[in-house]
């Protein structure tokens, strides 16, 4: 079938991913933007995003979610950390109050995006189980995160394929896995290692956590007294704003601090490790990072259930190097042998922008990694076009929200100037600085370098640095400045 013969749909603006930004970028175009018309495309059958597709023993927050979910819609349990399906069934919640739910098009998986100059709008090419169709639309809102869900970060383990046990990644957990009375190995030692060593602990034979490098690893209470109190006097919706003010500024403070001061920010973040942790595990050895707080994401244990699984005789964690795998362990290069039945390969994700789409302009495929991004918002050379992306070394949400609401600011400049199109412009000298757009140093991320957009640090073409910075640009900043609008009458005003 010709692509002319394709069933066409029409919207003012698309939103591409029904996850936590895309249910929020709903809720701010119903809000701020009620005369123009948009729909959600979501490429799963269900919602959630993240949230819905880790499957993995444990899968929680690891942000309170008074500053991690939606400013607009209250957190109504009193535990702040919550587990995956908490989640998923809050943001249907929250679509379904809000209305937007009804905008949700399940199962429509964006596979080609154009935009044409004499048209002046997209044409995305979508694949429906296997049909195709072409929706048209004006402006796009992409709200896919970052990471690929078909692919891994490429982190291969020497002599992996001399293992004759079972090789699990986090991110396609076998439903019915059973490590019941097995020695289990995971390797890694971020957020996900720490949250799966507390769980499956009380079932394994043995559970060795085994990292290359040392990650930061905080305590938080699951619930706040001070939110209890208040909740005794005060409305849902206050508790949550209220609750939610000082989670988010609580962390702006802090993060800040860190990296202005990192050797004060260790200090705090490590100074009664020795208290939590039992004896045979050396912190100096095994909490002790090589790069400063906040340069890469803390990872998070609630009510110090990490700590606590680390007592069990049965559980250990070992810093070193793998020599190789064999076909019942895995020999390090200090000598020592692991002896494993399940190997657990939680070592991180493969970072992609946009979810891997290539925009074509006029016919022209962008390769998104060489571009500039404006405010870590729009990108160079793509019009009408938000990326929205939240915070990687903190809290995701405010981040994503205030993109999403400066994006809105965008369009809201393109109607007062009765323009069709707008595309960040720079102009390139050599030599420029060619920084990444987000601030973290994780592993993945600095592989993915070629593939994430660049920033100068000067200007609207600054990376993402804090909230404040942000909020900053979101109300006071030029609409203008890097910017260049296309009025319907194809005359450009700068």
């Amino acid at each position: 079938m010709a692509d002319t013969e394709l069933p066409i749909e029409e919207h003012d603006i698309v939103i591409i991913g029904a996850g936590l930004s895309g249910i929020n970028a709903a809720h701010r175009l119903k809000t701020d933007l009620p005369h123009r018309s948009f729909t959600i495309l979501e490429a799963r059958d269900v919602i959630g995003g993240t949230w819905s597709f880790f499957k993995y023993p444990g899968m929680r927050s690891d942000s309170s979610l008074r500053s991690f979910g939606l400013p607009w819609h209250p957190w109504k349990h009193s535990h702040k950390v919550a587990m995956a399906a908490e989640i998923c069934e809050y943001l249907e919640d929250a679509a379904r109050t809000d209305g937007s739910y009804d905008k949700i098009q399940l199962g429509h998986r964006v596979v080609q995006s154009d935009w044409s100059t004499e048209e002046q709008r997209w044409t995305l090419e979508i694949d429906v189980h296997g049909s195709k169709k072409l929706i048209k639309a004006n402006f796009l809102f992409t709200c896919i995160g970052y990471y690929s869900y078909e692919k891994a970060l490429d982190s291969p383990v020497p002599g992996i394929e001399n293992f004759e046990g079972t090789v699990v990644h986090p991110q396609w957990w076998p439903e019915n896995l059973d490590y019941n009375d097995k020695r289990v190995v995971i390797i890694g030692s971020g957020a996900t290692a720490v949250t799966l060593l507390p769980e499956m602990a009380e079932k394994s034979k043995s559970l060795t956590m085994l990292q290359r490098t040392p990650s930061y690893v905080v305590s938080m209470k699951r619930s706040s007294d001070l939110e209890k109190f208040l909740s005794s006097w005060l409305s849902l919706a206050w508790v949550h704003w209220i609750g939610r003010f000082i989670d988010v500024w609580f962390e702006v403070f802090i993060s800040e601090l860190c990296l202005s001061f990192p050797r004060l920010g260790r200090f705090l973040i490590t100074q009664d490790l020795d208290k939590k942790l039992p004896k045979k595990v050396d912190a100096s050895i095994h909490f002790n990072p090589t790069y400063g707080p906040f340069e890469q994401r803390l990872c998070l244990t609630p009510d110090d259930e990490f700590f606590n699984a680390l007592h069990r005789d049965n559980v250990e964690i070992v810093t070193d190097v793998i020599d190789t795998a064999e076909k019942d362990g895995i020999v390090l290069k200090s000598g020592r042998k692991l002896p494993a039945d399940i190997i657990v390969t939680a070592t991180g994700l493969h970072i992609q922008v946009l979810s891997g789409m290539k925009p074509r302009v006029d016919g022209k495929e962008i390769d998104i990694g060489q571009q500039y991004a404006w405010r870590g918002c729009l990108i160079e050379g793509i019009p009408n076009l938000a990326s929205v992306f939240g915070y990687v070394t903190t809290t995701w949400t405010p981040g994503a929200d205030s993109m999403t609401r400066l994006a809105i600011r965008v369009v809201k400049q393109m109607e007062a100037d009765n323009a069709s199109s707008v595309v960040p412009v720079i102009e390139r000298t050599e030599g420029m600085p060619r920084m990444l757009s987000t601030n973290a140093k994780s592993s993945y991320f600095v592989k993915a370098a070629d593939r994430i957009p660049k920033v100068t640090g000067k200007g609207p073409f600054y990376g993402r640095l804090n909230l404040v910075v942000d909020l900053w640009a979101l109300w006071f900043g030029s609409m203008r400045d890097g910017l260049v609008y296309t009025k319907r009458e194809a005359k450009k005003t700068k």
